[in-house]
């Protein structure tokens, strides 16, 4: 038998071929001054409107007096009438805007028409 000749790590390497060198290549650049041939597109973004807080409520409780509700009721039917629905709540509130915008000779005349009454419930019947 022929003796088995020992391969060392040179012979290894040797029978591996070399990677070949890495190509440089040189891009081509276009000139600063050069203006591109299409513009590009820029597509706005639809406005989202800022969300409007509802306002706090606050409830609360009075008296009146049988006769003036009675107006109450007479004017949510005048509002029907007219082809505007109304609650109760809604003629209060339209009534406190009209208040609001009263001058104050105006505002002075109208609370003096109006008699105060005794706070509290008022006595079962």
């Amino acid at each position: 038998m022929p003796p088995i000749a020992k391969t060392t790590t040179a012979t290894k390497r040797a029978a591996v071929p070399a990677k070949p060198a890495a190509k440089t290549t040189i891009k081509a650049r276009a000139p600063a001054t050069a203006k591109p041939l299409v513009k590009p597109v820029v597509k706005a973004a639809p406005a989202i409107p800022a969300k409007v807080k509802k306002p706090k409520m606050v409830r609360d409780s009075f008296t009146f007096p049988k006769a003036e509700y009675a107006v109450l009721d007479a004017l949510k039917l005048r509002a029907a009438k007219l082809g505007r629905p109304v609650k109760k709540t809604e003629l209060l509130r339209a009534g406190v805007k009209a208040i609001a915008a009263m001058h104050d000779t105006a505002l002075l005349a109208i609370l003096q028409a109006v008699p105060s009454l005794k706070t509290g419930r008022p006595a079962k019947a």
